[in-house]
């Protein structure tokens, strides 16, 4: 069966796209999220360039065409590459 909004998907990829240069997301200390993720929840989507990172880096933060007028989205994004992480 076809997906028609491939971004929706419930279970990873078979592939795990694999880069040097990424964004890791996280919550801020306190964030009512905690209670549902965990109080050190973390991610990170890789890319091969760091323009491809950053170009992903100013959409995730931008503000998005379906969210409400008055939402504050708390995550916090930053740029990573793999020699900077543990």
């Amino acid at each position: 069966m076809a997906i028609s909004n491939p971004h929706n998907i419930n279970e990873p990829a078979a592939e795990t796209p694999v880069g040097t240069y990424g964004v890791r997301v996280s919550l801020p200390e306190g964030d009512p999220f905690t209670h549902l993720l965990a109080d050190d929840w973390t991610t990170t989507h890789w890319f091969a360039t760091a323009a491809d990172r950053d170009k992903a880096l100013h959409d995730m933060q931008r503000t998005h065409e379906f969210s409400r007028p008055h939402d504050k989205p708390t995550l916090i994004f930053e740029a990573v590459s793999r020699d900077t992480i543990a």
